[in-house]
C-alpha cells in the first residue's frame, strides 16, 4: 500500500515537471485561455502516449504569426487529431518522428492507408524520412496520389532514407528551374529505379542498396 502511494506521488511529480517544462517553453506568448488549451491538448497527447513537442512548437508558430487565440486553438486540436490518426495508421509500434512526419503527411492530404501502406513495406524501420518526402513533393507541387505512389514504388524497390532526401531534392531543385512538379518526379523516380534492385529481391530483402541516386549528372526534365 505504502510503494503504492508512493509510485502515485512519483507520477504525479513527473506530471508536474512536465507540465511546468510544457508552461515554459511556451513562454507567456500566448494569451491565458488559450495557454490553458493548449496544455490541455499536450497532456492529453502525452496520456495517449503521442508526442507533444509538435503541438507545442504548433502554438509557437501562431503565436511568432500573431494569429487569434482560437486559431491557435483550433490548429493545436486538429493537429492533435492527425497525431492519434497517424499513430493508429502506423501501428503497430511508431516512434515520435514517425507519428509527426505522418501527421504532417495526412496535413497535406495524404491518406490513413498512404501512411499504412509506408508501415507495411517497411514494417520494421522508420518511415519518418519517405512520409517526410512525401509531404515536401506535395508542397513542391505533385499531386498527393502521384507523389504516394511514387514513394511507395521506391521503397518497395529497397530505396533508403537518403536516396528518397536526394531524389526531393532534385525535384525541388527541377521545380525551381521552371520543371514541371510531376514531369520532375517522373524522370527522377525513373532514374533512381533504374539503379535499385527489384523488388523481392535479396537486396530488398536486406543487402546495402546504393546510396546515390546516379541523377547528379542527368539531364533536366
Amino acid at each position: 500500500m505504502i510503494t503504492r502511494s508512493l509510485v502515485t506521488l512519483a507520477l504525479l511529480a513527473l506530471s508536474g515537471r512536465l507540465v511546468a517544462q510544457d508552461t515554459a517553453r511556451l513562454g507567456g506568448r500566448l494569451d491565458s485561455a488559450t495557454q490553458a488549451i493548449v496544455l490541455r491538448s499536450v497532456d492529453s497527447a502525452r496520456s495517449r502516449g503521442l508526442p507533444v513537442d509538435p503541438l507545442v512548437d504548433k502554438a509557437l508558430e501562431g503565436a511568432t504569426k500573431r494569429a487569434a487565440g482560437p486559431r491557435i486553438q483550433a490548429a493545436v486540436s486538429a493537429l492533435l487529431r492527425r497525431l492519434e490518426l497517424a499513430r493508429d495508421a502506423l501501428a503497430p509500434n511508431p516512434g515520435p518522428r514517425d507519428i509527426a512526419a505522418g501527421a504532417d503527411a495526412l496535413a497535406y492530404g495524404a491518406t490513413r492507408e498512404a501512411l499504412a501502406t509506408m508501415r507495411a513495406i517497411r514494417p520494421n524501420e522508420s518511415v519518418a524520412v519517405p512520409l517526410g518526402v512525401l509531404t515536401q513533393l506535395v508542397a513542391s507541387g505533385v499531386p498527393v496520389s502521384r507523389a504516394t505512389r511514387a514513394v511507395a514504388d521506391l521503397l518497395r524497390h529497397g530505396a533508403r532514407d537518403e536516396q528518397l532526401i536526394a531524389l526531393n531534392d532534385d525535384v525541388r531543385s527541377y521545380v525551381a528551374a521552371g520543371a514541371s512538379p510531376e514531369a520532375a518526379l517522373d524522370v527522377r523516380a525513373r532514374g533512381l529505379t533504374a539503379v535499385l534492385p527489384a523488388p523481392g529481391s535479396p537486396a530488398v530483402a536486406g543487402d546495402a542498396a546504393p546510396t546515390t541516386s546516379g541523377l547528379a549528372n542527368g539531364k533536366k526534365p
